[in-house]
């Protein structure tokens, strides 16, 4: 968890909850919350997926997480972020990221929430192993 008071990080082998991250970023200030919430897909390049492992380097990824709800909270007007990570296994329909974004008005909310999804998946080191009936694959190799 970040010692910010308007950010919240984590990165966890249990299972995420979207309540918990909605909780932290509401706020009578804000009329918008936007929200990404990942979730593990049965295929992927029309090949059927059975599981997902995520593997992380944990202290490296919480940094690079912090950088990413930092560089959100300056660029954007928002008020508070929830980025929520799981690692290790998940099945189909588990969730492996929230991201919880508040602001006053809702287009810097839904521009904070995109900006985190799409840096987090370029700069943090959190790599992601596809298993299929027939073999498996680690995508997300970066950075």
């Amino acid at each position: 968890m970040n010692m910010e008071k308007n950010i919240s990080i984590l990165i966890s082998s249990e299972k995420l909850n979207l309540q918990t991250c909605y909780g932290f970023v509401e706020d009578p200030s804000c009329g918008g919350i936007a929200l990404f919430i990942g979730t593990v897909r049965n295929k992927t390049k029309n090949k059927s997926v059975i599981r997902l492992d995520f593997s992380t380097y944990k202290s490296m990824a919480i940094k690079e997480i912090n950088k990413i709800a930092l560089n959100a909270s300056k660029k954007f007007n928002i008020t508070k972020i929830a980025i929520h990570h799981a690692e290790g296994e998940l099945q189909i329909g588990d969730i492996p990221v929230i991201i919880a974004v508040s602001s006053p008005h809702r287009v810097a909310a839904f521009d904070a929430c995109q900006f985190a999804i799409d840096t987090l998946k370029e700069t943090v080191p959190i790599w992601k192993k596809e298993h299929f009936d027939d073999g498996e694959v680690w995508v997300n190799a970066h950075p």
